[in-house]
């Protein structure tokens, strides 16, 4: 069907300015049905995930933002915020004490995790012994990147993912004896190489600012609502709509500023 409208549009004056849009069309209109669904106010399928979000109003600390819709209950949000916590038995100071500005940072990312239910578009299917989904790809606000970098580049590290090569032998883990605990900055010279690498690509940094109803916020001020609500239905009706796969619709906000320039050239 694309090729057939392809050929058709070559056949006609100025063509080849409406051969992008024609193929950003036929992208919509290509992927299975399954991708309409579930993308918002869902919990992921996951170790501490509740099966459905609703109001948890004693949610602890950097997690109650969520208290109002939340995928946590309560006692995993007062775990979080443990350093020996019993959720995963990370060890934050796995290269001596983290700061407590770094430190911050690292809870409200894992309370994004636990609580979010707005992060259905980005949900993907895993094969791993203590979760069923993860989320993907995640487009996270910039300024949350550069502050969650700035927070820790002085705090120490070992490794660049932590979603594997741990040594887990005692139980917690620890750095491999291949690795030396070094500054973060001296494994993620970048704001992008932390946010993006660290769990493996469980975030995209955006070059959307708060507010732009275009980036998930890792926090926020519960009393003024929560705009990451705004993003999750902005980029789920791009799915639902054209049945657009999820990778697609991450690329529509971006496309369109090109298209257009393409289009008045």
């Amino acid at each position: 069907m694309c090729s057939q409208k392809l050929r058709t549009f070559r056949q006609k004056d100025m063509a080849w300015k409406w051969t992008p849009l024609l193929l950003l069309v036929c992208m919509f209109t290509t992927v299975s049905a399954r991708d309409r669904t579930d993308l918002f106010n869902v919990c992921m399928d996951a170790k501490h995930h509740k099966t459905k979000p609703g109001p948890e109003d004693k949610l602890h600390d950097q997690c109650s933002p969520w208290k109002r819709n939340a995928c946590c209950s309560v006692n995993t949000s007062q775990e979080i915020h443990k350093d020996n916590s019993r959720l995963y038995n990370f060890n934050w100071d796995h290269c001596g004490k983290m700061t407590p500005t770094c430190k911050r940072h690292f809870i409200r990312d894992t309370c994004l995790y636990e609580c979010s239910p707005n992060l259905g578009p980005w949900i993907r299917q895993v094969d791993q012994s203590w979760r069923k989904e993860r989320f993907l790809d995640v487009p996270l606000c910039k300024e949350d990147c550069q502050e969650w970098w700035e927070a820790c580049r002085t705090s120490s590290t070992c490794k660049t993912d932590w979603h594997k090569g741990w040594d887990w032998t005692s139980g917690i883990n620890k750095c491999p004896d291949t690795t030396a605990c070094r500054t973060f900055q001296y494994y993620f010279p970048t704001p992008a190489s932390l946010c993006e690498g660290l769990w493996s690509h469980s975030y995209k940094v955006s070059n959307y600012s708060r507010g732009s109803g275009r980036c998930i916020q890792m926090w926020f001020d519960s009393t003024q609502g929560n705009p990451n609500e705004e993003v999750v239905k902005f980029y789920a009706a791009l799915v639902t709509a054209g049945a657009v796969s999820h990778s697609v619709a991450l690329l529509v906000p971006s496309l369109v500023p090109v298209l257009s320039l393409w289009l008045l050239d």
